[in-house]
């Protein structure tokens, strides 16, 4: 307690109750300014560990651990996987293989009612679960499919809706940077939270198909037919060879993790090699697309790794002034016991996700539950608990005003479709998303049945 004493009149206030909430008050004021989330993290650490200090509720000792907690970070084997997944994303992205899929996908189904639509789930699934992030994987398809559709004249919100969604399925959809982030900081398995994630995304794909063709017999007017020829060998074999090697590598980048063969990070160093193989058969390697996969990766590794260290030391002075006692006392006594934990984090998760990136949440959010999460579910909930975060947010970056996969639509889109036509699209999609969120929440099961399988 401490006593401040102005012109005769004494002030009393306990600096514990005012630093913690203080810091995460200021936190949200400077993330809301723009200014960089990494150097906003460092900055806060440093003015509140002073002020720490100054209140004598910080040992300056108890500062000496922010280096063993970066050296940690240093030698944490996990983290590599990455950089891994960022190059291997990237490598497939470059390589023009996306292009490939898509329109040999399209030739496929071309002769389907709103098979240009379902070509569009199917591709984009497969994007997701090579690139594992919403940028790369809208924008990519909002490049390819979304001209191609509007030739066909698709419907423009429908159009949109379905890019917008079906690039929003890297975040629970394996291998996923996502899902890597969220085991190193849960302190799960990487290869477990693949295996819980597996049902759920082909779940989320699934119900995206079944809605374009529902809305396609429904509505015909919204997916006109295409005008494709007929379907020819020639053509199943020229699909084969497109889809057979990206659907290969993948299924040898999961096959090695959930059979014990390679960790996520020898995993997902064998993708990237096996990326830069299928780009040289694909024609599409050369030195230039490597120099831009290689600055793209060390771009993204960079963001990620500042932010981390950053939170690091966020976190350890939130700590020293007794934020996490405040946090973790706000949180288990809330009313409803778990279920008034899981209702009030994944609400702040999910609006969290309107305005910060999923880097910084994983960094800064789920440390902060954590604690409360590991006493009110149990560490053995904690695999079931990363996927629901990770779909929560996938319904978070979707959902209008704010959603990031909406703005990521609208920077690449035509100008002639307006903001309102791509809101519109992605509702229904957003219904979709919070029902199979729902379901995976009522029905843990569909996370955890697979890992409870032994695959050694």
């Amino acid at each position: 307690m401490i006593e401040i004493n102005l012109v005769g009149y004494v002030i009393s206030f306990d600096p514990t109750t005012i630093l913690g909430p203080g810091m995460f008050a200021a936190l949200v004021i400077v993330i809301l300014s723009g200014y960089p989330v990494a150097f906003c993290l460092g900055g806060i650490a440093v003015l509140f560990a002073i002020l720490g200090i100054i209140f004598g509720e910080i040992d300056p000792l108890f500062m000496t651990a922010l280096p063993q907690r970066i050296l940690g970070i240093m030698a944490n084997f996990t983290l590599l996987a990455i950089p891994a997944f960022i190059f291997m994303g990237a490598m497939l992205q470059s390589s023009g293989i996306a292009e490939n899929l898509l329109e040999n996908m399209s030739r496929l189904l071309g002769k389907l009612k709103g098979g240009l639509a379902l070509s569009v789930v199917i591709v984009g699934s497969l994007l997701a679960a090579t690139t594992g992030v919403v940028a790369a994987t809208v924008t990519t398809m909002g490049l390819i499919s979304l001209p191609a559709m509007l030739r066909a004249g698709y419907n423009r919100s429908l159009a949109t809706g379905v890019i917008a969604a079906s690039g929003t399925l890297g975040q629970i959809i394996p291998p996923s940077i996502v899902l890597v982030v969220l085991g190193d900081q849960l302190g799960v398995s990487v290869g477990d939270l693949f295996l819980g994630s597996l049902i759920p995304g082909i779940l989320m794909a699934c119900t995206f198909g079944i809605y374009v063709l529902v809305i396609s017999t429904l509505k015909p007017e919204l997916t006109p037919q295409q005008n494709s020829e007929d379907l020819v060998p020639i053509q199943l074999t020229k699909l084969a060879r497109v889809m057979i090697p990206p659907l290969g590598l993948i299924l040898l980048v999961l096959g090695s993790i959930f059979l014990g063969i390679a960790t996520p990070t020898e995993a997902g160093t064998l993708g990237a090699i096996g990326a830069m193989g299928l780009a040289a058969i694909n024609k599409g390697f050369s030195r230039k697309t490597l120099s831009k996969v290689c600055d793209e990766t060390i771009r993204t590794t960079s963001m990620v790794m500042a932010i981390l260290l950053g939170s690091t030391a966020f976190s350890l002075v939130f700590r020293g002034i007794g934020g996490d006692e405040l946090i973790a006392d706000l949180l288990l006594n809330l009313p409803g016991g778990k279920v008034g934990f899981m209702a009030f984090s994944m609400f702040t998760i999910f609006i969290l996700g309107f305005f910060i990136d999923f880097f910084e949440i994983a960094f800064i959010a789920v440390p902060l539950l954590l604690p409360s999460a590991r006493q009110l579910l149990g560490p053995e909930a904690l695999v079931w608990l990363g996927v629901v975060i990770g779909a929560n947010l996938q319904t978070s970056f979707l959902t209008p005003p704010f959603g990031f996969a909406l703005f990521y639509l609208r920077g690449v889109a035509p100008k002639s479709i307006t903001t309102k036509e791509i809101y519109l699209g992605a509702l229904p999609f957003v219904g979709l998303q919070v029902s199979v969120l729902i379901l995976i929440i009522l029905a843990p099961a569909l996370v955890n049945w697979l890992p409870s399988i032994s695959w050694s």
